[in-house]
């Protein structure tokens, strides 16, 4: 009926065709399927629906500040490290940055981890 439609199996040979037509197997060819043995293991196989939410907040342009510069800004305030405009004496590795290099390195793998940790609440107060 179908005749001009070849028909192709997503299944791979286990073997190959030989000069006279017959098939030889491969044993090596057979796919093997190795399940461990769970036997004694205590981890479940689901997580459970009572598992707590985890609801992470949007992190916005003050959470960027706050976790690059702000640190350096109230230890400069504190140190009496800024000049009469406000801008630092000393400049940090990222104040010394030109736009198209923070620009880059805001598009590296990783950039999204930050060296610098919060306390408990990041958006308390870092004069006080």
């Amino acid at each position: 009926m179908f005749e001009d439609f070849k028909i192709e199996s997503p299944v791979r040979p286990t073997g190959y065709t030989v000069e006279d037509g017959s098939f030889k197997q491969v044993p090596e060819m057979i796919p093997e399927l190795i399940v461990p043995d769970l036997e004694g293991f205590k981890l479940k196989p689901y997580v459970s629906y009572r598992v707590a939410d985890v609801v992470q907040s949007e992190f916005t342009s003050q959470d960027l500040f706050d976790a690059v510069y702000s640190k350096k800004i109230v230890q400069d305030f504190k140190e009496g490290k800024l000049s009469e405009d406000g801008q630092p004496l000393e400049y940090s590795e990222e104040e010394k940055l030109t736009p198209e290099e923070a620009f880059r390195r805001a598009r590296k793998t990783g950039s999204d981890l930050f060296a610098q940790t919060w306390d408990d609440n990041p958006k308390k107060s870092f004069l006080s």
